[in-house]
């Protein structure tokens, strides 16, 4: 065993100047003893100047002290950083797990020369979350000297956690002019951690409240719908060039907005995103049902029915409150596409390695559109249902029967449960 620079002009385990002997006990099997310096353990550690002045020490000049047989080396890694100075400790570390198990066995010893060069040096590594989950742990025995220790863990400000939550969002919603390519990874990234940081969290709820965050949100949301936008403008020409990468910038742009519109969900937005959806709707829908693409961008035609469901459920449901004629126009802009769409994609499916959509997110879907049309005016639900049953035989997605059997119900007892007040009486009764 090499000695080690020591303090006084000691070194560690030598037997010339030793006054005092150390043995780490373990259960069955030979100790080892270490040779050391009364002066240096009792300048270092209370344990052993506490030892040290005992009776039957004083006398054999042996100190032996039990220890678990898996701390072993840390225990002797701390008897000989007693010999160093204070700033060499924290330098003696070349991973987090030896100072871990250094720190026990010096905090339980009482060395705080050796715990502080053990904390100065777990303070500045970097730790993986089973090394955090321990340093917890130990941090609970080490009372006020655990707090820099633990300032990494703190739960940081309201600002701070506002402040990189809209730099989150700037670049999960490419709000980054021109964004470059290479970011990719850190949009994805950035759209991950935000759906983690906003999920079922009181304090991050109150974050995405704040009116500067849904501005960005709000922000964002339009540069997405924008980009798509021109992405759709810039496809023909594209698409003459390289069909594939075509296909894979829009659906790009599509993922983005997915997401974006599940964060919208998420903190009560989403009229923000079905009016910006409506508003573009008509530019999507003469784009991808050109000619050119009738037998091509599959995988965005499905894509484009997946986003329009989040704007479909938002409005059935009555999460986004729109006047009777928005909801006319959404409905009758896209129903026909969706029919047509899943049919075809349907008739591909025989092909096992075709595209075929989620049997669950149709569901979704087709709910959605039975929720819109039941709460329209009774004549716009009429010409829905009129064109559906023209179509019905061709078109069986979405079924709408549960919408005509209402619609029925309503039309025959209209008159009865109805009556006079609408027509102008003074005292309107309404039995429903």
């Amino acid at each position: 065993m090499e000695p080690v620079k020591l303090v006084e002009e000691y070194n560690f385990d030598d037997h010339t100047t030793s006054d005092v002997r150390v043995c780490f006990k373990l259960i069955d099997e030979q100790p080892e003893w270490f040779s050391c310096h009364s002066s240096v353990l009792s300048q270092n550690s209370k344990y052993f100047t506490d030892r040290l002045g005992q009776n039957d020490i004083r006398s054999n000049s042996c100190i032996e002290i039990e220890c678990p047989r898996t701390e072993y080396d840390h225990y002797v890694k701390m008897l000989k950083l007693m010999y160093l100075p204070g700033e060499s400790v924290v330098d003696s570390f070349d991973s987090v797990k030896s100072a871990l198990g250094v720190l026990r066995a010096s905090n339980s010893l009482g060395c705080e020369l050796v715990t502080k060069g053990c904390i100065a040096y777990i303070e500045a590594a970097s730790w993986d979350e089973n090394e955090e989950e321990e340093i917890l742990e130990v941090a609970r025995s080490l009372g006020s000297d655990a707090v820099s220790l633990l300032a990494r863990l703190h739960a940081p400000s309201a600002d701070a956690v506002k402040n990189v939550f809209i730099s989150a969002i700037r670049f999960a919603t490419c709000m980054e002019t021109p964004f470059p390519p290479f970011l990719d990874d850190l949009k994805t990234s950035a759209q991950e951690q935000i759906d983690f940081m906003i999920h079922e969290d009181d304090e991050t709820a109150l974050v995405t409240m704040d009116e500067d965050v849904r501005s960005v949100v709000q922000e964002g949301t339009t540069k997405l719908l924008s980009e798509l936008r021109t992405g759709l403008d810039l496809l023909a020409t594209e698409f003459d060039q390289s069909p594939d990468l075509a296909e894979k910038g829009i659906l790009s742009s599509l993922a983005d907005i997915d997401w974006v519109a599940n964060l919208l969900a998420k903190i009560e937005m989403m009229h923000a995103f079905v009016s910006g959806w409506s508003e573009i709707s008509d530019h999507i829908l003469s784009v991808v049902q050109d000619k050119k693409y009738s037998s091509g961008l599959w995988a965005v035609k499905a894509k484009l029915i997946e986003v329009t469901g989040k704007a479909l459920d938002a409005v059935g449901y009555g999460t986004v409150v729109l006047p009777p004629s928005s909801r006319v126009h959404l409905l009758k802009r896209w129903l026909p596409y969706i029919q047509m769409t899943k049919r075809l994609l349907d008739e591909n499916s025989k092909d096992e390695t075709s595209l075929q959509m989620d049997s669950d997110m149709c569901q979704n879907i087709e709910s959605a559109i039975v929720s819109m049309v039941l709460a329209l005016p009774s004549d716009d639900q009429a010409d829905i249902l009129s064109e559906w049953m023209k179509n019905a035989e061709q078109f069986r997605y979405p079924d709408l029967t549960e919408a005509f059997e209402v619609w029925c119900y309503r039309t025959k007892t209209a008159k009865r449960r109805l009556v006079g007040g609408l027509n102008g009486s003074s005292s309107p009764t309404v039995s429903l």
